[in-house]
């Protein structure tokens, strides 16, 4: 496991988790936080159809991608924008944000009357069911469509560190699948793509690049669609035979996105046959024509075969293929003329409720007409309840009513979702070591997943073994990534390291050609000819003579690391700004103290714990030093002489560690000064005025400014009355210890401590204790030190 939780890859599902619907899913990668979708379950309403938003922080959301404009994965933006506390930026591609607005306001509208109990609620157009209550208003929906951002397909953006490129997804206009890049870390998520060729959409891409991680749907699991041909040609055939029996024909769709490739479909058939084309196409949604504008404006990002027709430059002569001549569009059934055989393509899908449950309860008892399911029915849904083929259904206006149900039930599912075969294929191209199975009910998914585990059962246990994942709703999942981070050298650092290299390289050819010279054209023959008549398995093991290693430089290289959004780059100090638009600055830090000391004392100190001290200034106003050519300490002389002690200055530059550590240092041997024992003992001692400078290992002349000096440890302070104070202030702690038997002499500056037999003879000039008992020696030094160091503060000792 990694150390840091920041490197485990999260992932959290708020909805589409062992379901389909209310698709959203959170991904969490080094701080960086992306919501993928947020759609609503089209067989719940209100807020039991939204995602478990409850469950999760959305204020920590950086980023949310749309994949498509699907209810199930879009209906509840406007929600997550309006009314949480969500503050990311949200993302789609064009054509999605341009149906979106139509697609959620009609949403809107839909809930808002069932919410009302309007009666017109029969004519709505989504397949989310009653949705009896309101989830957000069309103002918010006005407000959050002004704040989403596109993105075009095969452009890279990059937000805080987070990279993402949008791909052809298939399955509807718009759709896309995104390919995210955080700290390094590549996860592909496919939404709900199709890899199949329809008559209007690019099929699914395979990105260039490799994922990590591979996120996709598993919506059929193990099934296998049935050819596209053949199962155009088998809803063909059974709407020809029923219309030719008088029936009428219902096909259920959303309102967007497979719905237009049936619409071409029909167009095509009647075009092919006289016979059909005085029965009518109806197209019933009260977003048909804007629709079909949006359809007939973006034939840009369509196959082939669409721009091709659009362009004029197809045979038939059309210049739009989503102009239909067969085919009428109706917003409801007020003007529907219901008599004789017809096709009604109406929405919702789900058949909960709008145009199609309408005409589903009053063709039901006619066994002449049929619907065609062409979609996928979710669970919960009237749909998924009619492919049972039960024998009565339940009305929608009266529950108590149940309507005998003899008309045929046939499926043919053109939902452009990728079947097993599909899938798995797809699945081997993108070739992710980790993937995570989202958007398919328990079973499906669940049986996906055992066929994939199965297939890559060789691979267990090795480096490129493959782990599939099926995560619950609110369960999150947490895979560990270990991943290796890699600096570029820029700037004048990497034309030093790739001159480095071309010499390492130049030297290595100038070696091999001098080698083929010394073995001689003769020899070279020879040795070319036993190469060729060798195995491979002795040309593996055997080197080449002079081959050229690759080369790689293993000297250290050293520079300024700056770390952008997961990018590391090694440069020179010249080279910052060129290459990322920064400035330095030195920092200097600053320390000013007051002690009670002297200045010879203070070099006393320095030299004894740094050995050396460099004195730069020494006059009458100012007195400085610089310790181990970092850091300055600056006595200011004039202003200190006004005050009783010392005013100084310790400065440094911050620009390592070892500086910060060398200025607390200096600063604590400063603060010590006044009260180190050592201090008390060299400023205690009476001044001789004859002063024998001796040189031996011990003492030594120093020259300073031209005059002769000596060190500390040989100089002197003069008697004075507060040497006096002194010894009467240690003369009383050991009196305080010793009572009656310490007998001072204070003219003589000794004192003696008779105990019994033992006596302790004290030299007050000198702090020393001559004693023939250790116990009672050390006792009494003891007190003489404790008595230097806390009862006798520092004063000023003079220059001799």
């Amino acid at each position: 496991m990694s150390t840091d939780e920041s490197d485990d890859f999260k992932f959290f599902g708020l909805g589409g988790c062992n379901e389909v619907g209310r698709s959203c899913h959170i991904i969490q990668y080094k701080n960086k936080t992306i919501m993928l979708d947020a759609g609503v379950h089209p067989g719940l309403s209100g807020f039991s159809s939204l995602p478990f938003y409850d469950e999760f922080d959305l204020s920590k959301i950086d980023i949310l991608l749309i994949s498509h404009f699907h209810l199930d994965h879009a209906a509840s933006l406007p929600y997550v924008m309006q009314h949480t506390n969500f503050k990311g930026r949200v993302f789609m591609t064009h054509a999605t944000k341009a149906i979106y607005r139509w697609l959620l306001s009609d949403f809107v509208r839909v809930t808002s009357i069932g919410n009302g109990g309007d009666a017109r609620a029969g004519s709505g157009n989504q397949d989310v069911g009653s949705a009896s209550t309101n989830l957000y208003t069309d103002d918010d929906l006005m407000r959050s469509f002004d704040r989403i951002e596109t993105i075009d397909y095969h452009s890279t953006m990059e937000i805080d560190g987070i990279r993402f490129t949008a791909y052809h997804a298939g399955h509807v206009l718009g759709a896309c699948m995104y390919f995210v890049e955080i700290g390094g870390l590549k996860i592909l998520f496919t939404g709900d793509y199709s890899r199949e060729e329809d008559r209007h959409l690019h099929v699914a891409e395979v990105p260039p690049q490799k994922p990590d991680i591979l996120i996709t749907e598993s919506t059929f699991g193990t099934a296998t669609h049935e050819p596209r041909l053949e199962k155009e040609a088998r809803m063909t055939n059974i709407i020809h035979s029923t219309l030719s029996k008088g029936g009428r024909i219902l096909m259920p769709v959303f309102a967007l996105g497979r719905a237009q490739e049936l619409l071409l479909i029909l167009e095509e058939y009647w075009s092919q046959n006289e016979d059909l084309r005085s029965i009518n196409i109806y197209y019933a949604s009260s977003l048909a024509r804007k629709c079909m504008a949006v359809y007939q404006t973006y034939t840009n990002i369509m196959n082939d075969n669409i721009r091709l027709t659009a362009s004029g430059s197809s045979s038939s002569g059309k210049q739009n293929p989503f102009e239909f001549k067969y085919i009428k569009s109706i917003k409801s059934l007020d003007k529907f003329q219901d008599f004789g055989p017809c096709v009604v393509v109406a929405s919702p899908g789900m058949l909960q409720s709008g145009v199609s449950r309408e005409l589903l309860e009053k063709w039901a008892p006619d066994p002449k007409n049929a619907v065609i399911m062409t979609g996928y029915s979710v669970e919960g849904t009237m749909a998924k309840e009619l492919l049972i083929e039960p024998h009565t259904i339940q009305s929608i206006s009266n529950p108590d009513i149940s309507i005998p149900r003899r008309l045929n039930v046939e499926e043919i599912s053109f939902a452009a979702h990728v079947d097993f075969q599909q899938n798995a294929e797809f699945i081997d191209q993108v070739n992710a070591s980790k993937i995570i199975l989202v958007h398919g009910e328990s079973n499906p998914m669940g049986r996906l997943k055992s066929a994939l585990l199965s297939k890559y059962s060789s691979r267990k246990g090795t480096d490129q073994e493959v782990k599939v994942f099926n995560p619950r709703n609110c369960d999150e999942l947490r895979l560990s990534i270990k991943g290796l981070r890699v600096a570029k050298v820029l700037g004048s650092l990497g034309e030093e390291q790739l001159s480095l290299l071309k010499k390492e390289l130049t030297d290595k050819v100038e070696s091999a050609n001098k080698k083929i010279e010394e073995l001689g054209d003769d020899d070279v023959t020879e040795t070319t000819l036993n190469k060729e008549d060798s195995s491979d398995e002795e040309k593996t093991d055997r080197p080449e003579e002079g081959a050229v290693s690759v080369i790689t430089a293993e000297q250290p290289v050293s520079g300024l690391l700056v770390s952008k959004d997961f990018d590391l780059n090694l440069l020179q100090l010249q080279d910052l700004h060129e290459f990322t638009q920064l400035s330095t600055s030195i920092v200097k830090s600053k320390i000013n103290i007051k002690i009670n000391s002297s200045i010879e004392l203070i070099k006393w100190h320095l030299e004894q714990m740094f050995g050396y001290i460099n004195i730069i200034n020494d006059d009458t106003e100012e007195w400085e030093c610089l310790i181990m050519d970092v850091i300055s300490v600056i006595v200011d002389i004039t202003g200190s002489e006004k005050s009783n002690g010392l005013f100084v200055t310790v400065e440094w530059i911050n620009d390592n560690l070892m500086a910060d550590s060398l200025a607390d240092s200096v600063v604590a041997i400063l603060y010590s000064t006044d009260s180190s024992p050592a201090s008390v003992k060299l400023t205690s001692k009476s001044c001789s005025h004859s002063h024998t400078h001796v040189k031996n290992e011990d003492t030594e002349m120093l020259t300073e400014n031209g005059r002769e000096t000596t060190p500390p440890s040989q100089k002197h302070a003069h008697a004075n009355s507060e040497i006096s104070s002194r010894i009467h202030r240690i003369s009383t702690l050991l009196r305080a210890q010793f009572g009656d038997t310490f007998k001072p002499n204070l003219e003589e500056e000794t004192a003696v401590i008779s105990i019994g037999k033992n006596e302790a003879k004290i030299d007050f000039k000198n702090l020393t204790v001559e004693c023939g008992s250790k116990v009672l020696r050390d006792r009494v030094e003891n007190v003489i030190k404790r008595g230097c160091g806390l009862a006798a503060p520092l004063s000023q000792y003079q220059k001799v």
